[in-house]
């Protein structure tokens, strides 16, 4: 029996308890006694220990039955060293290596540039570009020797993986999502506009507000007595007559380039104009010294009319025959 199990059994006589399984406290008590250490307590039995064997034959056996005696052609593998280092490859690595060791130096690392975990990625991105550039050397001129073309026709049409029916539904979404980014750039730059349009409108506001402001002022200075001069008024008057000539000059030039340079019409007789009988209609004729066409004085029942032609009957005789002639009906 180890030390372990006679605490135990100690601390199971003391209490009393003949269960099978350790409770909490035994388990608490073992702890702080110091003889339950981490890595000691599993669930069920413990793992057993596994063997490592490097079963050499088993291997080649199972490499003899994946290899495929297939020909060259159809594995197209290469084994090469890296390509030689290009001028600009070389400039490159160079250039990455002053800015890392800048870098480096400026954080005030300890790692040198050879122990450096980016420039060596930069570095081994390098070394397989160069490999994969070696290989396509390589094969190539390989390739021609087999008389295998590297190059696609122009007049070479592949197979599409996508039919024109998914084809025409991705081109109708790339248009609709097209058209729904034109119109919210529209739409921002309308806002844009407003945004800029109640901003001047803003300015324009508080530099009237400014004047205005200016102008009493200059108003009050001059009622309490503080200064004598009034050009502040002239300024101001001059300013808005201005202004004002402005507008009504633009004002006049449209109307003119609408409706011409006719002026102001004199109505008014003149000695000409009574002299100009070219209006006159001869059509007209006078009967006794009194015009007849038109109705005027020498027409029957007009105002000049004798008392003893026929005169039209009053309102009152007018109703009473209407009302005769409905009767009659």
């Amino acid at each position: 029996m180890t030390e372990f199990d006679e605490v135990l059994a100690n601390v199971q006589s003391d209490d009393g308890d003949d269960s099978e399984g350790d409770t909490d406290e035994e388990l608490q008590e073992a702890f702080a006694a110091g003889y339950l250490k981490p890595g000691m307590n599993y669930v069920g039995e413990a793992p057993q220990k596994r063997v490592v064997t490097n079963n050499i034959s088993a291997l080649k056996q199972k490499l003899a039955e994946f290899e495929k005696k297939l020909p060259w052609l159809e594995r197209l593998d290469m084994i090469n060293a890296p390509a030689a280092l290009a001028p600009e490859l070389a400039y490159k690595e160079s250039e990455h290596s002053k800015e890392r060791s800048k870098d480096l130096k400026q954080s005030k690392s300890s790692v040198s540039i050879d122990q450096d975990v980016i420039h060596n990625d930069f570095k081994r991105e390098m070394l397989f570009y160069r490999q994969a550039q070696s290989a396509v050397l390589e094969a190539l001129p390989r390739l021609h020797s087999m008389n295998i073309a590297t190059k696609r026709p122009n007049d070479y049409f592949a197979q599409m993986a996508k039919t024109d029916d998914h084809m025409q539904k991705i081109r109708q979404k790339l248009m609709t999502k097209q058209v729904g980014n034109e119109r919210a750039d529209k739409i921002k730059k309308l806002r844009e506009l407003k945004k800029y349009g109640k901003k001047v409108q803003i300015e324009v506001q508080q530099k009237r507000l400014k004047e205005k402001k200016d102008l009493m002022e200059d108003v009050k200075k001059f009622k309490k007595g503080q200064t004598d001069n009034l050009d502040f008024l002239e300024n101001d008057k001059g300013k808005g007559r201005r202004e004002g000539d402005a507008r009504s000059a633009g004002k006049r030039k449209a109307r003119d380039s609408k409706y011409g340079y006719g002026g102001k019409k004199d109505k008014r007789n003149s000695k000409e104009s009574s002299m100009d009988v070219s209006d006159f209609k001869p059509g007209r004729k006078m009967k006794g010294g009194k015009m007849t066409a038109g109705g005027g004085a020498g027409k029957p029942g007009g105002r000049n009319a004798k008392k003893g032609g026929s005169k039209r009957p009053g309102k009152g005789a007018r109703q009473k025959i209407k009302n005769k002639k409905k009767g009659g009906r």
